[in-house]
């Protein structure tokens, strides 16, 4: 039988219904992009004189190559009679190598030395009060605020800037151009600075400060005096003027939408950030969702997927897409393409990412144009090696290397298993979308464990669940754009559209970062990665067997269902956590309070909700408490009430208990908003009620009646409780109350009974009232504070004066979340422990007995 003729470097059968064949993919411009990325990424930590001797040796080096005649391209020779090809090394090929090495490390030096170059860095050093003029280089960030002690610090804006003039009293007025960071404190005019369009030129008075890190693309940071309105000098030019048009008529339009579409579209659309909440910034992060919040090359080869159709049929007389309906030629077709990406530009700016994303449209292009995937590998080599040319510092950033290594997946990996799920009988379009979550997952999760220590559990399911609503919502989405400037009633239509499938993918986000197991801690770092690598290729090869063994195959799906459920009771089988039979559980939310009271099945009254959702969430479902009856914020500090969102996330929370006084009032106005959004209504503690809920009982005994604290003492208006556990221990719980209040409790209840554990007052601070620790004689003592705090909490002349009157002191910032149970003889505290934590008893979980 004689064997068909096939295409002798395709593969393919000569004569088929496909006319066009490939080659092998090229891969002679990837070894010139890796060296170009790799010394650009060395240079920007290395000293100029040493960049510049690597610089000399790369040039020296491809000289020699290139001269030398025997290293030239690979020669024939005569062996048994025949020609064989003799293997010599390829000096040509070796030269570039070089070259593109030196020109990396050549531009990484050049900007480099940016940084270095004029006053500033000296000033910065002197943290100088100046005087600048500066050109706005972006778009104003808003930055997350962050708890700092009993106060909510940050929330104002940042930018990148060029500063052109410097004047100080003391140096006079210099001239140049030095990137700088500016940091802009949050005020009434915070709207104004959030408008400012880059190319727009201000006249600013500031302290500079030298940068947060050694590598940072800037030369300094500029805090910006006082929280008036931008000065500005100079207006920005006419095209970032039309660009900031079409983005404030995108979220225009996008006004009346629910929440997340509101905050999600323009972000999906042109990466407009401004409005996407913490939480559900998190909830992206958790499910690797967050390349959709920010402007990447989907975007674009959507919008030029929809003009010319799939990139295989472009040359084709089946092509598809918007172009042949309308009679559009292939050639000028892929012209109008390239407007359409220059306008993606200007609209999203010019900067890193934005230019990421058009580089990954170009090549989607270039597909359009040739039909050929085989020529989109060496496209993304050369868009590598011109951005890294053109802007060395991407050579160091992990979004960067994130977008590079998710399109090379796409085009060397996504294929490759496309069709081996198409040879096991799964439909082609399921087969294509899997392949393609998996092999970008496959090659990211290693860098995404490098920098952020985790394990995305559920990314490939909610990725897949997410592209169903990403295509129109973006093309919805920039028709909404488009139209907004001439006619805004057609636009809000269109984003009202386009509001439906945003509102999925946030829903989904959320969904999944809801699911006790999204996401696993796993060891950051270099070895961190290259431990994740090493076993996601040893998942692989073992994938490889699954077909041959289906048992395996489901016992593994299980497994893998069982971790990102963890239904509690496998859970608590699994680490010990919580302990049968707790009744109170003080969690670890690092510098701030969160505790929790057992009051059924699922059920818990929670006293604080710490600085940060997260870990208020996570210990939450750690205990297995889906219900929430009552949950009692002691005072409006925000490293007792900042994690409100954790626990609200997924539980029905019955009401949420205050104190009287409402200082800090921006606190105690984000508590009530919150509430508000998630429909709880906010009850205040009235001194002396009394409650019951299941085995709890107990009593308010403070703040006392009629009384108000002093003025900017919050503290001494702390919701102090006496509560019983039916056939368990007694507590006092003191919220952060200082020696004043805790006195004045001494007084109101002479007769107050020893009780059996203490919640220890404002983390365990040096204040405490010695007279009442005395009074009321604990067993256990539990401090909650967080590790490495700059307040030096808990004391040791509190934890000492606690042991002294006979209590087992435990706390948070060394043993972990910490659990109650028994009662009488049996009372006993649990620590969970803390990896790497400084006492060998709470690694190890040892039970702390009293007595």
């Amino acid at each position: 039988m004689t064997r068909p003729v096939v295409h002798a470097t395709a593969g393919h059968r000569l004569g088929s219904a496909n006319p066009h064949q490939e080659a092998p993919a090229d891969l002679r411009l990837v070894p010139l992009a890796l060296a170009a990325w790799g010394a650009a990424a060395l240079a920007l930590g290395t000293p100029g004189r040493w960049t510049a001797v690597g610089v000399l040796a790369c040039l020296l080096g491809a000289g020699l190559l290139l001269v030398w005649p025997g290293a030239g391209p690979d020669r024939e020779g005569e062996r048994g009679g025949e020609r064989q090809p003799r293997r010599r090394l390829n000096g040509v090929a070796v030269a570039g190598v070089l070259l593109c090495a030196a020109a990396g490390a050549a531009s990484a030096g050049l900007h480099g030395a940016d940084l270095h170059r004029g006053p500033v860095p000296d000033l910065a050093e002197r943290y100088a009060r100046v005087t600048t003029e500066l050109t706005v280089t972006s778009d104003p960030r808003p930055t997350r605020p962050k708890v700092r002690g009993d106060r909510i610090a940050g929330g104002g804006f940042v930018l990148d800037a060029d500063l052109t003039q410097v004047m100080t009293p003391r140096d006079g007025t210099t001239t140049g151009r030095t990137p700088v960071l500016v940091i802009v404190a949050p005020g009434e005019h915070s709207g104004r600075w959030q408008r400012l369009l880059p190319s727009t030129r201000l006249r600013l008075t500031g302290k500079l400060a030298p940068p947060l890190r050694e590598d940072d693309r800037y030369a300094a940071a500029l805090r910006v005096e006082g929280t008036g309105p931008p000065p500005v000098i100079g207006e920005p030019t006419r095209v970032q003027r039309t660009a900031g048009e079409l983005r404030a008529g995108l979220r225009e339009a996008t006004e009346g939408l629910p929440p997340d579409a509101r905050a999600l579209l323009p972000g999906l659309v042109v990466g407009d950030t401004s409005r996407v909440p913490p939480e559900l910034h998190d909830a992206f992060a958790a499910t690797d969702l967050l390349h959709l919040m920010a402007v990447s090359g989907s975007n674009l080869t959507i919008v030029l997927a929809l003009l010319i159709g799939p990139a295989g049929l472009a040359i084709r007389a089946e092509r598809r897409g918007l172009a042949p309906r309308l009679g559009i030629s292939l050639r000028s077709t892929a012209l109008l393409g390239g407007a359409l990406t220059l306008a993606f530009v200007v609209v999203c700016r010019p900067e890193p990412s934005v230019l990421r994303a058009a580089a990954c449209g170009a090549i989607t292009l270039l597909a359009i144009g040739t039909g050929r995937r085989r020529t989109l590998l060496p496209a993304l080599a050369a868009a590598v090696l011109l951005l890294v040319l053109y802007d060395p510092w991407l050579a160091r950033s992990y979004g960067f290397l994130l977008s590079v290594l998710a399109t090379g997946a796409l085009l060397t990996i996504g294929p490759r298993w496309s069709a081996a799920l198409m040879r096991r009988g799964v439909p082609p379009r399921l087969a294509e979308v899997l392949a393609a979550a998996g092999a970008a997952q496959a090659v990211c999760a290693p860098v995404v464990a490098v920098f952020a220590a985790r394990v995305g559990l559920v990314a490939i399911p909610c990725n897949l669940f997410a592209e169903l609503a990403v295509a129109p919502a973006t093309v919805l989405g920039f028709a909404a754009l488009a139209v907004a400037p001439v006619a805004m009633p057609v636009a809000e239509v269109l984003a009202r559209c386009a509001g439906w499938p945003a509102g999925w993918i946030a829903s989904v986000a959320r969904a999944g970062a809801a699911l006790p197991g999204a996401e696993a801690a796993w060891p950051g770092g270099w070895r961190g990665g290259l431990l994740l690598a090493v076993v996601t290729v040893l998942v692989l090869l073992a994938l490889r067997r699954v077909p041959r063994h289906p048992w395996t195959a489901a016992v593994c799906a299980v497994l893998l269902l069982l971790a990102v459920l963890r239904p509690p009771p496998l859970t608590r089988i699994v680490t010990g956590w919580p302990p049968p039979g707790w009744t109170f559980a003080m969690c670890d939310v690092g510098q701030g309070d969160a505790a929790v009271l057992a009051a059924g099945d699922s059920t818990a009254v929670v006293v604080d909700a710490g600085p940060d959702p997260g870990p208020a969430d996570r210990c939450l479902r750690d205990l297995g408490v889906t219900r929430v009856p009552l949950l009692v914020l002691t005072h409006f500090h925000a490293d007792h009430v900042a994690g409100l969102p954790g626990v609200l996330r997924g539980r029905a929370i019955g009401a949420i208990q205050t104190t009287v006084s409402e200082d800090p009032p921006e606190q105690a106005a984000f508590v009530r908003r919150t509430a508000a959004g998630a429909r709880v209504p906010v009850v205040r503690a009235r001194p002396g009620e009394q409650r019951r809920i299941g085995p709890l009982t107990w009593r308010v005994l403070w703040p006392r009646a009629g009384t108000a604290p002093a003025a900017g003492k919050p503290n001494d208006s702390s919701v102090t409780l006496f509560v019983r556990v039916a056939r368990g221990p007694t507590l006092l719980l003191l919220g952060d109350l200082e020696p004043p209040a805790q006195r004045g409790l001494s007084r109101d209840y002479p007769t107050l009974p020893p009780v059996d554990v203490l919640k220890v007052a404002h983390h365990g601070s040096p204040f405490q009232h010695p007279g009442l620790l005395h009074d009321i004689r604990p067993r256990l003592a539990l401090i909650s504070a967080g590790r490495d705090n700059p307040y030096g909490h808990p004391s040791p002349r509190t934890v000492d004066a606690l042991r002294a009157g006979g209590a087992a002191v435990l706390r948070t910032d060394t043993d972990g979340a910490i659990a109650v149970v028994g009662a009488g003889a049996g009372l006993r505290a649990v620590p969970r422990g803390r990896p790497g934590g400084d006492r060998e008893a709470a690694v190890q979980g040892r039970l702390f007995n009293n007595g």
